[in-house]
């Protein structure tokens, strides 16, 4: 049985951000809006969205 992603998208931007949500949306792979990440479904990658949710859009893949 294959894992569990989500698709991860980056809707809004980084500017004024506080650098923590910065470093976050850059560890999910996510730099410039629109940008597209493919992420495992887990506890550590759900924790990295919930912390910048308002940036984001999340969709399973």
């Amino acid at each position: 049985m294959a894992d569990k992603k989500v698709q991860v998208k980056l809707v809004r931007s980084l500017i004024g951000s506080k650098k923590d949500q910065i470093a976050t949306a850059h560890a999910l792979g996510l730099f410039k809006i629109g940008d597209i990440s493919l992420q495992p479904d887990n506890p550590q990658t759900q924790g990295k969205v919930r912390k910048i949710s308002h940036l984001l859009e999340v969709t399973e893949a």
